[in-house]
């Protein structure tokens, strides 16, 4: 019935995953119908004054329904649907200067008293072991508001039989393109959250959230080697009208090696490609070792930023309080209090942002109740700023917390978590086709791949999906075993040129984790294509025997 519950949904182009189930299986038809906001309204007005009336100064209640549908294909056949429900409350206090947090699934006045009056407990014994009291930013009460994502087709009014087809479909063109083995996926989100607080704020919002991965493998029956490529479309924060492909939001990568996408994805073009890319990478050249100037495109350059800028300035990495899964930072305060800690180049900036549309961390307000906005995190090259919380803003001198609190269900805790970390555009006119002009020697990366980074977020490798030689100004042969070595500010000093707004996208996570115990969350990484000097690759080949 919890979350903890996992569904092996089987190996893709990243490997083998599992990928936490949010509840109780349901039918397809359940998953409309939510519940009234003045419903939630008087169901947290439980919580709060419960809280409030064993003591509690500060109360905030998360009411939450957390909705989705799984649908899994391989070749020509459904593997799997899933549908899933949670729902239940969250309640968060802050009694004797400690937070307390207990949650239920018993959505009776009872249960939610209960829940509060438990957290007020859990606080006040919280207050003994703590040395300093709990000191929250401002925030303004709003009364009651609500946000939706603005989606065009709910995924949910979409017949099962027409995402199947549609899976089934790409997997076909996979395999016509010259796939042996076809994957697809469909992840579909809906998250029914409402916020209320102390501080005079109740907040309804219906997020929206979708990601069709695919994967073609490609096998040399003569020698058993085999190859696979992964789709190049993004995860999103928009409903079903993503896959509803149009070609105004097709281009061409440089060179036209590939076909990309900006605010739709037509999946079985891209499993076409997909297909013909695997076979193509069975007779690929290997990588000759060496300094390479990159040349990295947005749908490969997000899971760099992810993990080489979002996870070394979330502060409280920064801080040593949090180190599962990503490390603490070498990007410690130390570097931020010198104004001139240079993070990258001069035209690097990076912006964090929880407002642009489409992606996956846009929201109205985070789980604290703040409203989401857009703050610079290196600016001109500089370290300037960090990821902060309301219990955190007072550390680095902010007034208000950035909005960057969430948890990922009901049922746990809200913490610091990643908004959309990106690369701005370059501020000069540039194409990817005229970024190539000048490159003498180098490799042109598309596509995610795996990747290995220190604890500190500091020395790393990155590869990718697919490779292309740069030889005098030129894209040429397809390459493999390509993977390129840095450490995060040399990396970024190198960067000497990036591509205007027009070619300006959005890659992302589904899954990001963090925490003990684990929560998943989602986030979204832009850039432009973008250029970086004189950097290390090596050939990943293996040779057995």
């Amino acid at each position: 019935m919890e979350r903890r519950t996992f569904l092996n949904i089987g190996t893709i182009a990243f490997g083998s995953m599992l990928i936490p189930v949010a509840g109780r299986a349901i039918a397809a038809e359940e998953l409309i119908n939510p519940m009234a906001a003045s419903a939630k309204k008087a169901l947290a007005d439980i919580a709060l004054n419960a809280a409030t009336k064993a003591g509690a100064s500060y109360c905030d209640v998360r009411i939450g329904r957390y909705l989705n549908q799984f649908v899994t294909t391989r070749d020509l056949n459904v593997e799997n649907v899933v549908n899933t429900e949670s729902a239940g409350v969250g309640v968060r206090v802050i009694a004797n200067g400690a937070y307390g947090f207990a949650a239920t699934s018993d959505m009776t006045a009872d249960g939610i008293a209960g829940a509060a009056r438990q957290a007020v407990a859990i606080a006040r014994a919280n207050a003994k072991l703590q040395s300093e009291p709990v000191q929250l930013a401002p925030v303004k009460g709003i009364g009651e508001v609500a946000w939706s994502t603005p989606i065009k087709k709910d995924w949910r009014t979409v017949p099962i039989k027409e995402k199947a087809d549609l899976l089934i479909a790409a997997n076909k063109a996979g395999m016509d393109g010259g796939a042996n083995f076809m994957q697809s996926m469909l992840f579909q989100v809906n998250q029914q959250k409402y916020f209320a607080s102390t501080d005079g704020s109740y907040i309804d919002q219906d997020l929206h959230r979708l990601w069709a991965p695919i994967s073609a493998t490609a096998v040399d029956k003569t020698t058993g080697k085999f190859r696979s490529r992964s789709g190049l479309g993004a995860p999103v924060g928009m409903g079903y009208e993503y896959l509803d492909a149009r070609p105004e939001h097709k281009i061409k990568a440089a060179g036209g090696v590939a076909t990309l996408y900006t605010d739709s994805y037509d999946i079985i073009e891209d499993a076409r490609a997909a297909g013909r890319d695997a076979k193509k990478k069975l007779t690929a050249k290997s990588v000759a070792p060496g300094k390479y100037d990159l040349m990295l495109s947005p749908e490969h350059l997000y899971l760099t930023i992810h993990e080489s800028v979002g996870h070394p300035t979330e502060l409280d990495r920064v801080l040593g309080y949090e180190a599962n899964y990503a490390g603490t930072s070498f990007a410690t305060l130390d570097k931020w209090q010198s104004k001139n800690f240079k993070y990258g180049s001069p035209i690097v900036n990076i912006v964090a942002d929880k407002t642009t549309p489409g992606s996956l961390g846009a929201v109205g307000y985070d789980d604290e109740g703040v409203p989401c906005k857009k703050w610079d995190i290196v600016k001109d090259g500089i370290l300037v700023n960090y990821q902060a919380t309301r219990d955190q803003a007072h550390i680095i001198g902010e007034k208000e917390s950035h909005g960057c609190s969430y948890a990922d269900s009901w049922s746990n805790v809200q913490f610091q978590r990643m908004p959309n970390v990106s690369l701005a555009a370059g501020k000069k006119k540039l194409t990817p086709d005229e970024m190539v002009k000048d490159i003498k020697k180098g490799i042109y990366i598309v596509g995610e791949g795996s990747f290995s980074i220190d604890q500190q977020r500091y020395n790393f490798q990155f590869g990718g999906t697919l490779f292309y030689e740069i030889k005098d100004g030129k894209i040429g042969q397809m390459l493999e075993d390509v993977a390129y070595q840095a450490n995060t500010q040399e990396f970024w000093n190198a960067c000497t040129s990036i591509c205007d707004e027009r070619d300006w996208r959005m890659g992302g996570s589904f899954f990001d984790g963090k925490g003990q115990p684990p929560q998943i969350s989602i986030v979204s990484h832009g850039s432009s294509t973008a250029r970086f000097n004189g950097i290390n690759v090596i050939n990943t080949a293996r040779k057995i025997g």
